[in-house]
This record gives C-alpha cells, sequence and structure tokens, in this order.
C-alpha cells in the first residue's frame, strides 16, 4: 500500500498522470493502475473520473491527510534503519526563502563537515510554497519566517531579521549613518516581487512611516537586485545578513534602517513528527542556538 500511497501523493502534487508517472518512476498506465488498486482495498473513489486529472473526491481528501502521515513515518522508518546501519547518510532536502539562503548555506555547511556522508539540495522558494512542500513530502525542511502558520510544526529560530538600504557608493544617501523609511520611499528601488513575504513587511514598514514605495525593477531573486543596485545605480531594502553577504566586495553602501515596528524571526521548520527522521532531527539539533 505504501508504494500505491505514494503514486496517489505524486498524482496529487503533479496534477498530471504523465508527469506524476515520471516522478515516482514508473509508466502511466502502472500509475493509473496503481491509483485504482488502491481505490479497490479502501473500498471509495479518490480521484475525479475524466481524461485528465480533476482533483479529488471528498474520500480522497481524507486520504490525503493519512497517506502524508503513513508515507512520511515509512520514509522515516526507512532512514531510521539507515542511520543504525550506516550513521547519518543520505540526502536532506532544504527549502529556504531568498532572504534566508545564505543562512541555510551556513547551515547545510556545518552539517555537512561533521556528517561527510550527507548530501545536500538547496532550493529557494517563496514561505507559502515551503509549507506547501513540508505537508506534501517534497521537502525535509524549511528555512522560513516562523511568525506564519507553524501549528503542526517543529521550529528552532535562528535570528531576528533587520533592515538595510543597499546603494551605490556614491548615491546621495550613502553617507549617511542610518535612514528612515518614509525618507526612502521616493527612491528608486529594486525589490523582491509582491508574492514574497519579505516584500510584504517591507511594504507594512513603509505603510507605518505613511509611505508607499514602488519596486522600478521587481524579481524573486535576491542576486537580480544587487545586479540593479551595481549595474544601474538603483536601490534597494534587504535583510542585514543577505546584504552584507551578496554584497561582499562590491561598490555599494549597506546603510541601516530605523528599526521597524515589527520584528521577524527566522528559523528552522520541519513536520511535527515523533520520531523525527534522523538527519531532520540531528540538524535541528545543530541548528539550535548553544545555550
Amino acid at each position: 500500500m505504501i508504494d500505491k500511497l505514494e503514486m496517489f501523493l505524486a498524482l496529487v502534487r503533479e496534477r498530471h498522470f504523465g508527469h506524476a508517472a515520471e516522478s515516482v518512476g514508473v509508466t502511466q498506465p502502472s500509475l493509473s493502475a496503481g491509483i485504482k488498486q488502491l481505490e479497490s482495498q479502501l473500498g471509495v473513489q479518490l480521484v475525479k473520473r475524466g481524461a485528465r486529472y480533476h482533483g479529488l473526491t471528498p474520500e480522497g481528501e481524507r486520504v490525503l491527510v493519512w497517506a502524508r502521515r503513513m508515507v512520511g513515518d515509512a520514509r522515516a522508518l526507512k532512514a531510521e534503519m539507515l542511520a543504525l546501519r550506516k550513521g547519518l547518510s543520505g540526502e536532506l532536502r532544504i527549502a529556504a526563502i531568498p532572504t534566508a539562503l545564505p543562512a541555510a548555506a551556513e547551515l547545510a555547511a556545518r552539517f555537512g563537515a561533521a556528517h561527510p556522508e550527507v548530501t545536500f539540495t538547496v532550493l529557494s522558494q517563496s514561505s507559502e510554497d515551503i509549507l506547501a512542500m513540508l505537508d506534501n513530502l517534497e521537502t525535509d525542511l524549511g528555512v522560513t519566517y516562523l511568525d506564519g502558520a507553524m501549528q503542526g510544526r517543529r521550529s528552532v529560530a535562528l535570528y531576528e531579521e533587520d533592515y538595510c538600504f543597499v546603494c551605490p557608493e556614491n548615491a546621495p544617501l550613502a553617507a549617511r549613518e542610518e535612514l528612515g523609511w518614509g525618507e526612502v520611499a521616493a527612491e528608486t528601488l529594486c525589490l523582491l516581487t509582491p508574492n514574497m513575504q519579505n516584500r510584504h513587511i517591507i511594504n507594512r514598514n513603509f505603510a507605518a512611516a505613511g509611505a508607499v514605495a514602488a519596486g522600478a525593477v521587481e524579481s524573486n531573486s535576491t542576486v537580480v537586485l544587487m545586479a540593479q543596485v551595481v549595474e544601474r545605480g538603483l536601490s534597494t531594502i534587504l535583510p542585514r545578513q543577505l546584504a552584507e553577504f551578496i554584497a561582499s566586495g562590491k561598490p555599494v553602501r549597506i546603510i541601516p534602517m530605523a528599526a521597524p515596528a515589527q520584528r521577524h524571526l527566522v528559523g528552522v521548520v520541519a513536520p511535527d513528527r515523533d520520531p523525527l527522521p534522523p538527519l531532520v532531527e540531528a540538524f535541528l539539533r545543530r541548528a539550535a542556538p548553544a545555550p
């Protein structure tokens, strides 16, 4: 049944029979047969019938909850048996918001140095997508804001985000030691796209100062934003940790912004499963700050 539940989860994730079959390494007829066998075993119809995938039946939605739990536990069991035989090894998948990629990379590097048999996949995703990926078993860990929907998840706080104005060295504001949100709103800015939570936070900080800022260039990549600062002379607003990382060696100034009315915690998030897969539990322990 676990193999059939894996097929079912793949279909829900891909929303396409052919793509789902490819993702689990079977033919499309085999996947369709596996789903039908699962329906026969459970005595209910899971998928709305049609030539294409049209979603789940109400019974399918309930089975989805169980499928995630059962497949997650089965994977954790296999991982724990592997750890007993070979120590910590295997792949660890991490999804991080763009502004926390340096923190995710540093954590992965430290963990990899201590456990050289572990490999990593680190992806840049929005905070909303990270939570969906955790629910869908598409990632093992997330590095994201902790002030969202954290119910049913474990988390370890890493740092509190503060913000900096990043501009060319010869920009009019480059000599300042600190800047207010209201006074930079009129600058020509490049910002993250509106679907990113960091952009929502920045917009709220501007609104608290009675200002509105628009991005002359918007991107979901902080590398693109920094390139606009260096190549076009635009300015941007980034979390301090990220700004210091990607601005290193570049002809730019990093100027602290006035403290926002509300601060936001960034941390590592994992499903609240007991027991956790050994790699996930070990990573959370290493990420936790020393007492």
